[in-house]
């Protein structure tokens, strides 16, 4: 504990030019936030002529009928002008909040609020709540119109949708429901470790992080997810059977074994697995077992259990902690800086003690360059994990020893072609569109990749049948 205390007092020392330089930092984060704003639409510039192609990918001809490619590019053309829209239309509107002082003005609103009920604005967490409610329903407000073109106009149109508007309300009021009584314990608690641990609270905060994750992950499903989603047993059949089977075989840890109803708000399919080390729960969309043959199914799971294998999940959870941890330790050269909440038009008795709430606000606006940059190389990792996950669907039957799987990355690359299809999924992607924005490489990668794979292992059987001979 000492090492990294003294790590993060040299880090907040490099950065103590932060407390005293007169930096405008307003036009600091709009020039950045613009530029990453621009940067994204040049990118979905240059994917733009790809849904304009009259054809498919050389090896995925046979698999697209005419009018279903068709199809796909009008699906993937409407939501790449509809995102590049929606992403200029909500930088314009967090520029004018940011320009106009609205922070400082909804700080001030949240501390009339608590005064008005007795409290006076020494309660800093009480405030910072009522802060982050005003917050939160403004961005609320701001995003369901663009929620209910993409639902109801976009899918609708191209047969995705089955949202009712009951349904579509439903949600939201469930999720702020579910945003008040997680948010509020956990953003005081956020808050109180850093009163109580003052300038070291670096570890403390990312140790609670961390525990919180880990207490999601055994509470969404129990008690979130039913909100929105009926869970039931998968039932008796060939899909269960082998997927206990390839549990089995691979010592996975299954207990439980869902089906969910997807189809109540879309026709899209998927499938993953949760839950703690020593027990995983499995959950297959219903959509996905309508339109799939119950053994491309469980080669789609093969390649999920795949990730568990190489303890992907693990991974990119530890080095989402590193980041979580890297990033605080920049923090209190920012939360002790009255002239960054002079910037944003705080007044001087604010900016002289800054909210915690509103310092790691503001904070989270000057990094966002770095964010940017983190998350590319989190899509390079992610696309990494992928091609590891393909290549043991394709080789279990040599690591489990079973030869009824022989044939699973042929049953993998069906199934990926088959959910590209049917959810008109863009197979004309543009290398630096899908270096930013895809955690995954596209399907012709994927069934080159697999191809390779399968290639590969036909040679080493050779190879060991020569030898027996």
């Amino acid at each position: 504990m000492d090492f990294i205390q003294s790590q993060l007092n040299f880090i907040q020392q490099k950065l103590s030019w932060v407390q005293t330089e007169p930096l405008n930092w307003k036009l600091y984060v709009l020039s950045v936030s613009w530029t990453v704003c621009l940067i994204e639409s040049y990118l979905s510039w240059r994917q733009y002529p790809n849904y304009s192609k009259k054809e498919p990918p050389e090896a995925l001809k046979e698999h697209f009928e005419v009018e279903k490619f068709r199809k796909s590019q009008l699906y993937g053309k409407e939501k790449a002008k509809f995102g590049i829209f929606k992403g200029l239309v909500s930088q314009f509107l967090d520029s004018a909040i940011l320009y106009y002082g609205v922070y400082a003005y909804l700080w001030q609103t949240a501390g009339d609020i608590i005064t008005k009920y007795g409290y006076g604005t020494e309660y800093e967490i009480l405030q910072s709540n009522v802060y982050m409610a005003l917050l939160v329903g403004i961005s609320s407000l701001t995003s369901i119109p663009f929620s209910v073109y993409s639902t109801f106009v976009i899918e609708e149109r191209h047969g995705f949708n089955k949202t009712t508007p009951k349904t579509f309300v439903l949600d939201i009021l469930k999720g702020w429901l579910v945003a008040f009584a997680l948010g509020a314990p956990v953003l005081s608690t956020f808050l109180w470790i850093f009163k109580w641990a003052g300038d070291s609270f670096v570890p403390w905060l990312t140790a609670f992080l961390f525990t919180f994750q880990m207490l999601m992950v055994v509470l969404y499903p129990l008690v979130i997810q039913p909100l929105f989603n009926k869970l039931s047993p998968l039932q008796e059949g060939e899909l269960r059977t082998r997927i206990e089977a390839l549990a089995s075989h691979m010592n996975f840890p299954l207990k439980h074994l869902y089906e969910i109803d997807g189809s109540k708000r879309s026709s899209h399919s998927n499938a993953y697995f949760y839950g703690l080390p020593w027990s995983k729960h499995i959950v297959i969309f219903d959509t996905l077992m309508k339109g799939s043959k119950p053994e491309e199914v469980e080669a789609v799971l093969a390649h999920e259990l795949g990730h568990w294998y190489y303890m992907h999940p693990t991974k990119m959870m530890l080095i989402s902690q590193f980041n979580v941890f890297s990033i605080l330790a920049l923090f209190p050269a920012f939360l002790h800086a009255p002239p960054v909440l002079r910037s944003f038009d705080f007044p001087p008795s604010v900016a002289a003690n800054p909210p915690t709430i509103i310092a790691f606000s503001l904070f989270n606006m000057i990094v966002t360059p770095i964010e940017a940059v983190i998350g590319i190389f989190m899509n390079m990792l992610s696309r990494k994990f992928e091609w590891e996950a393909d290549q043991f669907a394709c080789e279990l039957d040599e690591k489990l020893g079973v030869a009824e799987m022989s044939d699973m990355g042929d049953r993998l690359g069906r199934a990926l072609t088959d959910l590209h299809v049917k959810n008109l999924s863009t197979v004309w992607v543009d290398w630096m569109y899908s270096a930013y924005h895809n955690s995954h490489p596209t399907l012709t990668e994927r069934l080159k990749a697999i191809e390779i794979y399968q290639s590969a292992k036909t040679s080493r059987k050779g190879g060991k049948a020569k030898k027996e001979l």
